[in-house]
């Protein structure tokens, strides 16, 4: 479910980005040009202390996985989906549940991690309702400057062995 990015999937993951609702509930919501985005990902390559996958759902290149700040003990992961093309067919929830899944799963799996971290915007009930159904566990909440605007932001974590 989860793969190695390939050269032509680079298009498609910026496009994804910068879909008005991933870029709404994103820390940095400004539209990514093309070579701000080809800047990016040649410095992402190169991070040995970064990953980013594509995850595939029913065989169809659905949305994307990042890992940053890779340790020996933990990491932390952040994602977003492709919503023109999941929602018309009613594939998103299954798609969202899928991606998480596949995303723990490669977290404790293969990167050996043991401890995964993230953040969430305040606002976005969804996404914090689907990590708690993971696993994940609220640990604490701050305020962030998103693009000009001090956003509430809540700390997430899921321990290797309450997966």
């Amino acid at each position: 479910m989860l793969r190695d990015v390939m050269d032509d999937d680079l298009p498609l993951m910026r496009r994804w980005r910068n879909h008005p609702r991933v870029r709404a509930a994103s820390f940095d919501p400004h539209e990514i040009g093309e070579e701000e985005h080809a800047r990016w990902w040649e410095a992402t390559r190169a991070d040995t202390r970064k990953q980013v996958l594509i995850y595939d759902h029913e065989g169809v290149a659905a949305g994307v996985v990042s890992y940053s700040g890779l340790s020996s003990e933990g990491g932390s992961w952040g994602f977003y989906l492709d919503l023109d093309g999941l929602e018309p067919s009613g594939a998103l929830l299954p798609a969202w549940i899928g991606l998480e899944r596949a995303a723990i799963e490669h977290a404790f799996g293969p990167l050996g991690l043991t401890t995964l971290r993230g953040e969430v915007l305040a606002c976005n009930e969804p996404v914090r309702r689907l990590h708690r159904r993971f696993g994940f566990v609220e640990v604490g909440a701050y305020v962030r400057d998103v693009d000009g605007v001090p956003r509430d932001v809540v700390a997430i974590r899921l321990r290797k062995e309450q997966s």
